[in-house]
Parts: C-alpha cells; structure tokens; sequence
C-alpha cells in the first residue's frame, strides 16, 4: 500500500521561492503591478552567462512570478533557445497579464488549452521540492499515483463537459491558480485540501486497492459492489459502468474501471453536495440526454432500494410519498420532468441533494439520513471542514493509519514470540 505521511514535521526545503508570500493570488491585477527586481540590461552582465542557459542555471537566475516549482514549466514555455534576451521578451510579453492568465501560459504547451500532460512537469517538480512530499522520494510508484491522483481532481472540478482540456474560460471561473499558489506557501501539504493533500490521496488509493484485488489497477462491478460494505444497490452500479462519466474525455461504458475513473465515482459518492458530483448523479441515473433526471427513472432506481429495504425488514415509504418530500424540499422548475443540476444547486439544497440520491441507490447512508442526531448535523455545519469530502476524507484516513498501527503492532509481537535462529557455528577447517 502507499506509504502513510510521517507525523513529524518535514524539513524545509532548502530550495529559493520565487513566490512572494502575499504578493496577492485574485484576477485582475497584472503583474506589472506586482514589484520585481530589475533585470540586467547587457548579455554581457556577470549574473547571466551568454548564451543558453540550463534549467539549474536558470531557476538560480531566473526572477519569475510564479512559486519555484513552476520553473521547469516557465523554462520550456520560455522557448528555445533560453537566454537572457529570450526570457526578457517572454516576461516584458506577460507583464502586462495577470497571475491567472501567467498561470495559463506557463502550463500550456499549445497555447490554447491545458491537457493533463501539461500538467504531470510541474506536480514532479512539486513531489521534487515540496518538503511535505519529501518522505515519497524514494518512492517512484507512489510519486506517480499521487500526480495521476491530482491530476484527476483537478479535471473533475474544473472540466464540466469531461473534455479532457481546461480552457482559459475554465480556469479563470474556478480561479484555478489559487490552490497551485497556496500549495507553495504551505510546508503541510494536508492543509492545502484543494487537490494537493496527501491524506485525500492515501484515502482515495487505499480504498481502490481493497477493491482492486487481482492487482491489475481495474476493477469490475463486482468489486464495486463491495463498495462501503455494499451500500449501493446493482442497479446503480451497472449505471455506473454504463452511464457515468470518465476523466479526460474517454468514452462511457465498459466492463472494467481504471484508478481515474474510480477517483471520479469516489467523489462523488462521498459529497454528493458539490456541482460535479449533482452533474456525475444526474448524468448516472438519467437514461436522457437533456440534463433532468426524469421520474420514470427515480422510480426504477427507488423500487430496488425498496426492495432491499424490505428483505431487510426495514420499513419501506411508497415512491409517491419520497417524491413528494423531494419536490418539497427542492421546489425543482420543471417538476413534470423531474430535476435537474440547477434545482439542486440552489442555496436552499445545500443539505439537500445528497439525500435525494442516497434514497435513490445507497441503502446505508438513507438509514442513516431517516435515523439521523439533530445535534450531530448542527455540529457537522459548525466543524472546520468545507466539504463533505474532507470531512469523509478526515475520519477515514484516521480510521486507516489506526489499522496500519494495530497491523505494524501485531507484526512486532509476532517477532518476539518466534523463536530466536541458533547460532552460526564456524566450520572446523580441514
């Protein structure tokens, strides 16, 4: 399994920031505003060699306006060959751009868009500098999951359509370049939540790795039934292969899930209160194409659900009755039709839309809503954590390093109950 983070504090990194801490991370204000040191005016000048410079040479020299992991990234987008005139013209270019719009050009090799390739360079130099990732650098594997890990959280909030590309639009309306820069002024990589925390990563590989049993990084449905001591009913699980949405603009459908896919499904299920998770559920359980989730669909998905109720012996409430708690609760526009993402996204359904899709597919959690502490909800919405997710994410990652503690415990006891080897004893020589 991956390696967990140690719990005490990592070094700091011996690595210069480029980064002013505070210099400001919001649109609109360009860098020219931002103070700079002056650059050196003759190629002759003693701080720059003449000609082209190396990636080490130039991360020394180098005065940019982003953190110092995105020098491997500013370097290449600089052109070749990298010299002094060169780099001149590229930061006289982007001065007169603001640090979301610097942001974009350095990540993207086409200019146009951002892939998940453009990516990969800058969270290596990330794992390379980082000191709360240093413990990972003799770790290659896990080096790699946890940048296909980011990667993929990143696409899942930012890339609506699943196109497998961020375009400026993109960026500029989830404000991309916020966690990117915040991530450089915090040595505690768990504090930056937003794609980077190390303890989202161990939870979201671990929990594939249990269902993923032929260590073949697939997993079937099968596997997913398994899924939080088999909460979800079949019905929704075939949805899930047949229906539900697949990063970086892969084709729907199939018979096995990848790590990226599970990532995408992981998400959602744990914080069905955020606008990608609404759109993966609605996209999931409607068998349309036009955005709502129809009733004959809710009908079919609630049937299953309660006739596990009842094999269960649980009470079971006739669909009419749920539906007309949902409508209630939601007020949806259209209701003929059904709902769609913008009746759950509406500030009144901010506790909403999770519990609609649980009665809908996940038999634990809609037990868990109709038996629900009033107090424990009032002390969830008072709680540090922004999200679902991190709340998930929190309690299970503390649930797992306990076992992996009980486990390495176990293993030492074993040590010492096995009987000591008898001594070597030297061979007489002839």
């Amino acid at each position: 399994l991956s390696p967990r983070r140690p719990r005490t504090p990592p070094k700091k990194s011996s690595l210069p920031k480029f980064y002013t801490k505070g210099s400001g991370h919001g649109m609109g204000r360009t860098l020219s505003n931002i103070p700079l040191p002056a650059l050196p005016t003759s190629p002759t000048s003693p701080s720059w060699p003449s000609g082209h410079v190396t990636l080490e040479q130039f991360s020394q020299l180098a005065d940019q306006p982003l953190p110092g992991y995105f020098t491997p990234c500013v370097y290449e987008s600089v052109g070749r060959p990298v010299t002094l005139q060169t780099w001149t013209e590229w930061r006289e270019k982007n001065c007169a751009w603001d640090l979301g719009e610097v942001f974009f050009r350095s990540l993207s090799s086409n200019g146009q868009y951002i892939t998940p390739s453009d990516l990969k360079p800058l969270l290596r130099s990330l794992l390379a500098t980082h000191p709360g990732l240093s413990f990972l650098s003799s770790h290659a594997e896990f080096q790699e999951k946890y940048c296909v890990t980011v990667i993929t959280r990143v696409f899942y909030e930012t890339d609506p359509l699943h196109m497998g590309r961020l375009t400026r639009r993109m960026v500029r309306r989830r404000k991309l370049w916020e966690p990117f820069l915040a991530v450089a002024d915090e040595d505690d990589i768990n504090k930056v939540t937003q794609f980077f925390s190390y303890e989202h990563f161990y939870v979201l590989y671990c929990r594939f790795w249990e269902l993923d049993t032929d260590r073949d990084y697939k997993i079937g449905k099968e596997d997913l039934m398994r899924y939080a001591d088999h909460s979800l009913s079949g019905m929704v699980v075939d949805a899930v292969f047949s229906r539900g949405p697949r990063p970086f603009g892969r084709e729907r459908g199939g018979a096995e899930m990848s790590y990226e896919d599970f990532i995408y499904f992981m998400l959602s299920e744990e914080d069905k209160q955020s606008p990608p998770s609404i759109r993966y559920w609605l996209t999931t359980l409607s068998s349309t194409s036009d955005g709502y989730l129809p009733l004959p669909d809710m009908r079919s998905f609630y049937s299953v659900q309660a006739s596990r109720m009842l094999q269960l012996g649980h009470e079971v409430v006739p669909f009419e009755d749920v539906l007309c708690q949902m409508y209630d609760l939601i007020n949806p526009s259209r209701p003929q039709r059904g709902v769609c993402e913008s009746d759950l996204v509406q500030p009144h359904c901010d506790r909403v839309s999770g519990a609609i899709f649980d009665a809908l597919f996940n038999l634990n959690k809609h037990l868990q809503f109709e038996s629900r502490d009033p107090f424990l909800e009032r002390s969830k919405r008072e709680d540090e954590f922004e999200t679902d997710w991190d709340r998930h994410a929190c309690v299970d990652y503390n649930r797992l390093a306990m076992e992996e503690e009980q486990r390495e415990e176990e293993r030492r006891e074993m040590e010492k109950m096995r009987p000591a080897p008898p001594p070597l004893v030297p061979l007489v020589p002839p």
